[in-house]
C-alpha cells in the first residue's frame, strides 16, 4: 500500500452506517498452556461509522459489552468477568473510538483509542473492504468488513497467568481479535 491519501473516500454513500449484528462477529483467541488457543466471542456489540466525502471526515465508534463474553464454558466466562481479567462491575465495556483512517482500493488503516478495562491504548486495524450489496430481504445496501489486529492483554492491566513450571505460563499475552462486520444506513 503505497498511496496514504487521505482525501480518498470510501465507496459508500456519504452518512451514518449502523452495524447489522445478526451478520456481524466479534471473535478473539489467546493460547493455553501453550499448545492450543481458546477462543471465545462477544455476543453484544453495537458500531456505528460516518462516513464523509473524503476519509479524513470518516468516524468509527464501537462499544462492546463484555457480560456477553462466550467462550463456550460458563465457569470460564463468569472468570473473565472478575477482577482477574475485565473487572466488568467496574468497566463494563469495551469501547473504540477512532482517530483517523487512511488507505486506497479497499485496503485501509484505521487508528483508534482502544479502551479495555477502564484502560485507553492507541491501536492500528488493518481493515479489509469486502464489498456492498443490497440485500433483498430488506433491499437496503450492506456493506462488509474484515479487520484483525493482536493486543497485549497486559497494556490493559490484564496480567492474571498460572505458572506451569520451566518459565511458562497458563496463558499467552497476545489476544488475536478478529472482527467481521455487516453495516447497513441508518434510518
Amino acid at each position: 500500500m503505497t498511496d496514504t491519501s487521505t482525501t480518498t473516500a470510501l465507496p459508500l454513500a456519504t452518512g451514518d452506517w449502523k452495524v447489522d449484528p445478526a451478520h456481524s462477529g466479534v471473535h478473539f483467541k489467546i493460547r493455553h498452556l501453550g499448545v492450543s488457543n481458546v477462543r471465545g466471542q462477544f455476543k453484544s456489540f453495537d458500531a456505528g461509522v460516518t462516513v464523509g466525502d473524503t476519509l479524513d471526515s470518516v468516524a468509527v465508534v464501537a462499544t462492546i459489552d463484555l457480560a456477553s463474553v462466550d467462550t463456550n464454558q460458563p465457569d470460564r466466562d463468569a472468570h473473565l468477568l472478575s477482577t482477574d481479567f475485565f473487572s466488568a462491575d467496574l468497566n463494563p465495556q469495551i469501547t473504540f473510538v477512532s482517530t483517523g483512517v487512511t488507505g486506497t482500493d479497499g485496503d485501509y488503516q484505521l487508528a483508534g483509542d482502544l479502551t479495555i478495562n477502564g484502560i485507553t491504548r492507541p491501536v492500528s486495524l488493518p481493515v479489509e473492504f469486502n464489498g456492498a450489496e443490497v440485500h433483498p430481504a430488506d433491499g437496503k445496501q450492506h456493506a462488509g468488513f474484515y479487520a484483525a489486529t493482536d493486543i497485549n492483554r497486559n497494556d490493559f492491566g490484564i496480567d492474571f497467568n498460572m505458572p506451569l513450571g520451566m518459565g511458562k505460563l497458563a496463558l499467552g499475552e497476545k489476544v488475536k481479535v478478529e472482527l467481521e462486520l455487516q453495516f447497513v444506513p441508518a434510518d
